[in-house]
């Protein structure tokens, strides 16, 4: 006989996610509390791996390090669906073959696109 999942099962988990939720609702609000409030202007100041902010840090720079490191993720993708083709590459026989064939075309396609729209020139 199989066990029927009622509403009555999940009570415990409820019951630690609103006692996990209380102890960090109170644990928040009792430091804010009882915590110093000390506001000095070196503690108001932008910390960054302990050197000394200089200018401001909302500089623009050009958006292709943001390409770059989209096409990056994009094209490196591919390489985690290949993997699992790789190790079971002789169960798929030459349906996969095809497949995988498809997909590094429609890879290829997408790389010529970016190619040829200039998206890697740095000049």
């Amino acid at each position: 006989m199989e066990a029927q999942s009622t509403s009555l099962n999940y009570l415990p988990i409820i019951f630690q996610l609103l006692v996990a939720l209380g102890f960090v609702v109170f644990t928040m609000t009792l430091t804010h509390l009882i915590g110093p409030k000390r506001k000095t202007a070196d503690k108001l100041v932008a910390f960054e791996s302990g050197i000394k902010s200089i200018g401001n840090a909302r500089q623009p720079f050009s958006i292709k390090y943001f390409l770059v490191a989209i096409l990056f993720v994009l094209f490196d993708v591919e390489v985690i669906f290949m993997y699992p083709w790789a190790v079971n590459f002789r169960e798929f026989g030459l349906n996969g073959l095809i497949e995988m064939f498809i997909f590094m075309g429609t890879l290829l396609l997408g790389f010529i696109y970016i190619i040829k729209k200039r998206a890697l020139d740095w000049d």
